[in-house]
């Protein structure tokens, strides 16, 4: 999973960094973007076993969770944008924007991206289809957000448990369009993802 970044490395890169997200289909919460920097020291074994987190058991993914955040050879960041400017600029906008925002935290030169769509910026940069099952970096930094996204939903679950959030996530699934038919929507529901 590190053939492209040794590839990057031969050409002079040296801080190539993998992007992800989590949270594009919920009907309800933030996307969280992750980016992911692995120094080339980075003992893979430690990481045997790892993959899209959609493929791992939410024990697995709080695992690697931790030992992600807490690798010396890994530099990270993660941050969100709101279902509030999801509805103004639409999903994909708001995935690039979370996406661009890493960028500037960590200051890479060159990016992969998991997905088919290019970011705004001068650095060099590729796009792969399913990064995340392809490329080290996209797979940990898709650990990172989907764990983080996770614990957020979580968190809402406790301030409008009506809807059960902790349990689906805000994804659409049967029961949460039933309780959204039921209670209406609340605050952290996206407004243009519910437009019949």
């Amino acid at each position: 999973m590190l053939r492209l970044e040794k590839k990057l490395y031969k050409k002079g890169f040296k801080h190539i960094a993998g992007l992800d997200e989590a949270g594009r289909g919920p009907l309800a919460g933030p996307v969280v973007a992750a980016i992911v920097i692995i120094n080339p020291l980075i003992k893979l074994k430690d990481f045997r076993g790892v993959k899209d987190s959609k493929e791992l058991s939410v024990k697995k993914r709080e695992y690697f969770f931790n030992l992600i955040i807490n690798n010396p050879y890994i530099d990270y960041k993660i941050t969100k944008v709101s279902e509030k400017i999801i509805d103004k600029i639409n999903i994909l906008q708001a995935t690039k924007k979370a996406m661009e925002r890493l960028i500037k935290k960590l200051n890479p030169d060159f990016l992969i991206i998991d997905g088919n769509f290019k970011l705004k910026t001068n650095i060099l940069q590729k796009s792969v289809i399913r990064g995340d099952k392809k490329i080290l970096s996209c797979t940990l930094a898709s650990v990172l957000a989907k764990v983080y996204r996770d614990k957020l939903m979580e968190k809402y679950d406790k301030e409008y448990p009506l809807y059960k959030f902790s349990k689906h996530k805000g994804y659409p699934t049967k029961e949460h369009y039933s309780l959204i038919k039921k209670y209406g929507v609340c605050k952290i529901h996206r407004k243009s993802f519910l437009r019949t």
